[in-house]
């Protein structure tokens, strides 16, 4: 029941003795022979289990032939953790280690305490079941905990400092359909229709809150004894601060329902009978924060766009063989699915 590492991928190995005398020489508990194994799930860093005795680490690298430069920041990453301690919020991992010294791996990497819990991925865990209420128990929790993070008072905890909030939706729009061309495989119409329909119709209002941009069941922790409890949230690479609506039409666009393409299904459990439907977590979140949104598919046209282009992104990199992982090759149906989704919202004018 518990999320559990595996083999490592063909291609992803680590270099065990370069990466144990490191350790060895900056941390306690590393005399002993480590055992190295990965979280196989993920699509974007990626991730390691690190067994050193009776201590298990986890640790976060790029992905091999990323631009590690933009989005794969390790030494930001660890910071945003160290950062969120510090402020008081207690569901993130504890940050053991930052390495800068590229001749270790090639790049920088980092090391976290392992929080072991339940992570719903793409299906239920063997021998879990899930009932209607204790998903829409959970829908809320989930909703609940984005709420908070986006009160976070950005001064007291010294936030302000991971990000720049102004002019952040421009830059946000003008950044992801520049990735979009630069990555771009396949001719594929509605992404391109809605990378030019943001740039006309940006909302007018923005207001500032620490952001996650990358919020959903396959990044938070879960209590095996209750799932409706989050134990710790993942994967902080594009947490920020900026508009809180952005983060909340990212969620969105990861939120699949049961009619949605099948293709979409893989990234969250929530199509599944109990969770809340995008609208209801609109209207929740707007119970939750006091706070009426106007302009919902915007933000949701353009977490389905920005979804879109991270799949483009790594589906280039396939596509180059500079990849080799097989999953990535179903990735552009997903391309093609969110593209579809964003186009269908601004032509009902609905999500």
């Amino acid at each position: 029941m518990i999320d559990q590492p595996a083999s490592i991928r063909p291609g992803e190995e680590l270099d065990q003795v370069k990466l144990q005398t490191y350790l060895r020489g900056v941390l306690p508990g590393f005399e002993k022979e480590i055992s190295i194994q990965q979280f196989p799930s993920g699509y974007s860093n990626l991730t390691y289990f690190i067994l050193a005795g009776d201590q298990q680490y986890v640790l976060r690298r790029p992905p091999i032939g990323a631009n590690i430069k933009s989005a794969h920041d390790m030494e930001r990453e660890y910071q945003v953790l160290i950062k969120l301690k510090a402020a008081g919020y207690a569901k993130v991992p504890e940050a053991v280690h930052l390495c800068e010294d590229l001749a270790v791996m090639g790049c920088k990497f980092y090391l976290m305490k392992r929080v072991a819990g339940v992570i719903l991925r793409n299906r239920l865990p063997k021998d879990v079941s899930i009932s209607e209420d204790t998903f829409r128990s959970l829908s809320k929790a989930t909703i609940d905990q984005l709420v908070y993070l986006h009160k976070l008072d950005l001064n007291t905890t010294g936030l302000d400092t991971l990000g720049k909030p102004d002019g952040y939706v421009a830059r946000q729009v003008e950044g992801w359909a520049k990735r979009y061309t630069n990555s771009q495989t396949d001719d594929i119409a509605s992404m391109n229709e809605v990378a030019e329909w943001m740039q006309q119709n940006q909302p007018t209002n923005s207001r500032a809150a620490f952001i996650h941009n990358d919020f959903k069941y396959d990044n938070l922790v879960l209590n095996p004894d209750n799932l409706t409890e989050i134990k710790a949230v993942l994967d902080w690479e594009m947490a920020t601060v900026g508009d809180p609506l952005m983060d909340l039409g990212t969620t969105l666009a990861y939120w699949a329902e049961a009619t949605d393409s099948d293709s979409l299904k893989p990234f969250n459990l929530t199509w599944m009978p109990g969770n809340f439907t995008r609208n209801e977590v609109v209207d929740y979140y707007q119970q939750k924060t006091e706070i009426q949104i106007n302009d919902i598919v915007f933000y949701y046209a353009f977490g389905a766009f920005k979804v879109g282009v991270i799949c483009q992104q790594i589906y280039q990199r396939y596509k180059l063989g500079v990849t080799k992982d097989p999953r990535f090759a179903m990735l552009i149906h997903i391309i093609k699915a969110c593209g579809e989704n964003a186009r269908n919202a601004i032509e009902r004018n609905k999500i």
